[in-house]
């Protein structure tokens, strides 16, 4: 059996590395690129020997590949985060930052290799068309979509397209004796960025946000609002597992809880070349108390955020040592359709520190270090935390910081590492629930869908009976879970995976929190304020 870092340690890391700090339009260190560029040798060297090989090797060989390894290559060695997205992978990567696109809107899976619909998305043109949960799609535009080899590639090409056009669609639902036709016109598909909002208590509002897209700050300012008008005067954020994204929406956000002319942060560039964005007046919480949770996957963006309000001595930051990247990204258009995310810069947080973990001995080292949390004991005892002293700094109210490894948060809260606890988690993200889930709603669909969110939440109760059948339904994939003092967490988990295909992810994370560590203990602080 693999140890707990062995097993989950390169999806933690993948979560922190997935987005990083990246930079629109917002910043201009005042530099021509173009004007910048090194001289024609260099390029001309490297184009020779592709067009040696191209004309010259003795074997037929893809030069594209070669030039995908080379560039990977020269970023490798650069930074950990410089990033080369080809162009196969743009569209994808693109879509994701941009917050929405053009489709059905729809939740599905493939199952028995046809396209089963686990839950219209509420607003969408497929819910307004009549497509329910537990749908199959047989047919798009007459193509047979079922006991065959559709990749995910043809089918998004099949259900997306421009807006306002339409895909007719022939679906089979579970008591009708003819297959539906359904005429579904294509629209903005939000891809959203704030998972949940709700309130935790008469006046703590929450909202957890997963990354920085373009959309973020106005997806937060409406939720924002929304608990304002329901009596919120205090703000949890929760920034678990967010690995940042656009620097501007986070800087937007953190504005929200400073007074006019606060720093927020400062960047530097290669020529030393200073930025700094300081905040403006007006913010929903400026005058609130605001908490922010973080852990080992809160990175980049997520940390700017952290950074300003502890170094301006604003709200507490609950949590564990975030991930530690500083380093912020610039997307570069290679000409070809892929792209290129080079590090232009560094950013710093207030009081003047880097919390960019050093890289110096090379990346495998860097992502070493980044292990050894898990086997030091830094994940469940503070005292663990290795700190600089020579990278001490003091906010203006004089509590201690520190720089060059992530944001230590001002209340530590242990992570249970156990085996057991770890395994739930990951079942519950990486969608190990959802498929046995599905099947047991499609026992019946109609009793399920009678349900209202405040029975459901309230009177819902997952069986014992349940449980002993996801635990046989993981023996099919030789998992042989023992539950242990776990089974609540899993029942928890169970019912919360009910909610998100009932009626969303606000439903969900309302249940996963429902015993959360971090909230309970922000609750706890919140009272003594």
């Amino acid at each position: 059996m693999k140890t707990y870092a062995q097993k989950y340690l390169p999806l933690i890391i993948g979560a922190a590395l997935a987005v990083g700090v990246l930079l629109g339009g917002f910043f201009n260190f005042g530099g021509d690129t173009k004007n910048t560029f090194t001289s024609n040798a260099k390029k001309a060297k490297l184009n020779k020997l592709i067009d040696y090989i191209d004309y010259e090797y003795v074997d037929s060989v893809n030069t594209d590949s070669i030039v995908d390894v080379t560039v990977n290559s020269i970023l490798t060695n650069l930074d950990p985060h410089s990033t080369y997205i080809p162009k196969s992978d743009y569209e994808g990567v693109a879509q994701n930052m941009k917050g929405d696109f053009v489709g059905i809107g729809i939740n599905f899976y493939k199952i028995d290799d046809t396209i089963t619909v686990i839950r219209p998305l509420t607003g969408s043109p497929s819910e307004k068309a009549g497509i329910e949960a537990g749908d199959r799609i047989l047919y798009a535009n007459n193509i047979p979509l079922f006991n065959q080899q559709v990749d995910n590639d043809s089918l998004t090409s099949i259900l997306k397209g421009k807006v306002n056009t339409s895909v007719n669609l022939k679906v089979f639902r579970k008591g009708k004796e003819n297959l539906l036709e359904f005429k579904v016109k294509r629209d903005h598909i939000p891809i959203q960025s704030v998972d949940a909002t709700y309130m935790l208590s008469n006046t703590l509002g929450y909202i957890k946000v997963n990354r920085f897209a373009e959309t973020t700050y106005d997806e937060f300012n409406a939720s924002a609002e929304a608990l304002l008008k329901e009596g919120a005067k205090n703000l949890v954020l929760d920034l678990r597992d967010n690995g940042g994204g656009y620097v501007e929406q986070a800087i937007q956000i953190a504005d929200e809880f400073l007074k006019e002319d606060q720093l927020i942060l400062f960047t530097k560039n290669k020529n030393n070349s200073v930025k700094e964005t300081f905040s403006t007046n007006g913010g929903k919480f400026e005058n609130s108390k605001v908490y922010v949770l973080i852990n080992e996957n809160t990175a980049s963006a997520s940390e700017v955020i952290a950074g300003a309000l502890q170094d301006n001595d604003v709200g507490t930051i609950i949590g564990r040592r975030s991930f530690g990247k500083g380093l912020v990204q610039r997307e570069m258009d290679l000409g070809d359709g892929s792209a290129v995310r080079l590090t232009v810069a560094r950013y710093y947080t207030p009081t003047g520190r880097s919390i960019q973990r050093p890289y110096t001995n090379g990346n495998d080292a860097y992502f070493k270090d980044y292990e050894n949390r898990y086997k030091n004991g830094e994940l469940e005892n503070r005292d663990s935390i290795h700190v600089n002293d020579s990278l001490k700094f003091k906010t203006p109210k004089g509590k201690i910081v520190y720089g060059g490894g992530g944001i230590i948060p001002d209340i530590f809260i242990p992570k249970d590492t156990n085996y057991n606890s770890e395994s739930l988690k990951y079942m519950l993200r990486s969608g190990v629930m959802d498929r046995f889930i599905f099947s047991e709603l499609e026992k019946d669909r109609l009793y399920y869908k009678s349900l209202s969110l405040n029975e459901f939440s309230n009177s819902f109760k997952i069986t014992d009976e349940l449980v002993e059948n996801f635990i046989d339904y993981l023996r099919q994939f030789s998992f042989d879970y023992q539950t242990g003092k776990y089974k609540p967490l899993l029942k928890r988990y169970l019912k919360a995976t009910i909610a998100q295909q009932l009626f969303g992810s606000n439903a969900m994370e309302k249940i996963v929190n429902q015993e959360d560590v971090m909230i309970q203990k922000v609750i706890e602080v919140a009272k003594e304020n």
